[in-house]
């Protein structure tokens, strides 16, 4: 399982994206999840680094999950219309 930090800005994505995408790789299943249970502070880029690395599992044969999704950032999904591309885990 992939792990979102408490943070989730602008700031820290391509530093949370460089760490998914090698925790991906270690991944041994098809199925990846993704815990966001400890994100509590984000932005919109938080939105962009889940679908880059939604995009890098399609890329290696892999499909992605979101656990405990934040409702704000599940909110947030919705109205930019890629809620579809995150299904809950």
């Amino acid at each position: 399982m992939l792990v979102l930090p408490a943070e989730l800005t602008r700031l820290q994505a391509t530093a949370c994206l460089q760490m998914l995408v090698q925790g991906l790789r270690t991944e041994t299943g098809t199925a990846v999840l993704v815990d966001a249970a400890a994100l509590g502070r984000f932005d919109s880029a938080a939105l962009a680094v889940l679908l880059e690395l939604r995009r890098e599992s399609r890329a290696v044969g892999k499909t992605v999950a979101i656990r405990s999704m934040p409702d704000r950032l599940r909110d947030l999904a919705s109205l930019y219309g890629v809620a579809e591309l995150l299904p809950a885990g």
